[in-house]
């Protein structure tokens, strides 16, 4: 199963994907503490001082995140399924593009 890795995250890890041996019937916590132990330099900016997700962290399964509607942690994974790890996203601007007509 691959991890796929955003911005500074991907930097701190040196790749922009990761590949781990979870698979389906595996859990998300498998997958991710794989992900954690391939890349022990990824532990300080995606978890917090008492080892839980940062909250400005986000993580994806199928382009969903585990823990809303889901069981977390302990999401079954599937055949096929893609996870994702996101830092915070920010940027553009304030100005509007176009020129505001009233």
């Amino acid at each position: 199963m691959k991890w796929k890795l955003f911005a500074n995250l991907a930097e701190t890890a040196g790749t922009k994907e990761v590949e781990v041996d979870a698979g389906p019937g595996d859990t998300f916590r498998d997958a991710f503490d794989q992900l954690l132990e391939t890349h022990p330099e990824l532990r300080e900016e995606v978890l917090d001082e008492d080892g839980e997700l940062r909250e400005h962290i986000r993580v994806l399964r199928n382009e969903r995140n585990p823990f809303v509607n889901h069981d977390g942690y302990d999401t079954v994974l599937g055949e096929g399924d893609t996870l994702a790890l996101f830092p915070p996203v920010s940027g553009g601007s304030l100005r509007p593009c176009h020129p505001v007509v009233w």
